[in-house]
């Protein structure tokens, strides 16, 4: 990916050039077929995914929530240690993601403020979605 299009990413949008550079030389692109699975409760979480096309589902026991282009899935498991997934994530449709490793996500958490200010914002928006 170029930088442009990191930057479109909104999580990535406020990186510093050598954090561009991290995503861009660490991350990985895949894509996954429709119905695949990305993650299982009680799995430890080795890495966070971005969808950049297609809609992922998180099945939770409150209920499902849909999620597309820009949303990051998989970090809850990476930012707390020994916790493990909570959820089964499946692709709804073809999708393709950006998968980044635990230690770079962690390492991009520690050094840049605007990739944590985005997954805080992130997270946040989620938690008052959803329903109680």
């Amino acid at each position: 990916m170029t930088s442009d299009e990191i930057r479109g990413i909104p999580l990535f949008a406020g990186l510093s050039d050598a954090g561009v550079d991290r995503v861009n030389d660490h991350a990985a692109e895949l894509e996954v077929a429709a119905g695949q699975i990305l993650a299982l409760p009680g799995d430890i979480g080795s890495g966070m995914f971005v969808v950049l096309d297609g809609t992922v589902v998180v099945e939770l026991r409150g209920g499902p929530i849909e999620l597309g282009p820009g949303e990051p899935v998989g970090e809850l498991a990476l930012i707390a240690p020994d916790v493990s997934r909570i959820a089964r994530v499946r692709a709804r449709t073809p999708v393709r993601c950006l998968g980044l490793a635990r230690d770079d996500f962690l390492d991009l958490l520690e050094s840049e403020p605007s990739f944590a200010l985005a997954l805080l914002r992130t997270l946040a928006a989620r938690l008052a979605a959803t329903p109680a």
